[in-house]
């Protein structure tokens, strides 16, 4: 089942850290088959305190690989670029099979 890797930027300090980070991330997502499906973008929020902050979803064929991406030696070396210079609250978040609808929520 697809996961999510979800962040809700804070703050960032865009600098050299950044841009290597920005550089070396994709290397670190491949082997997991980590893709990202939202990198800020125009966002409005409807409801809620969201605010106006980035928002960040990176797909990943199921749980066990986002996982071990975030787990990964590789991108343990380059999470440091990031931290220094970014406040965000992260998730991994499993998503629904195909087909799910709302009401299957209540079958739990």
């Amino acid at each position: 089942m697809t996961a999510y890797a979800l962040a809700q930027v804070h703050s960032v300090e865009f600098g050299p850290d950044i841009v290597e980070y920005l550089e070396r991330i994709d290397a670190t997502l491949d082997p997991f088959g980590g893709r990202f499906i939202v990198h800020g973008g125009k966002s409005e929020t409807v409801e809620g305190s969201w605010g106006q902050s980035g928002t960040i979803v990176i797909e990943f064929p199921d749980y066990a690989r986002a996982r071990a991406w975030w787990d990964s030696p590789a991108y343990r070396e380059i999470l440091p670029l990031r931290t220094r210079h970014m406040v965000a609250d992260i998730v991994l978040i499993e998503g629904v099979p195909s087909g799910y609808r709302g009401a299957d929520s209540l079958k739990h």
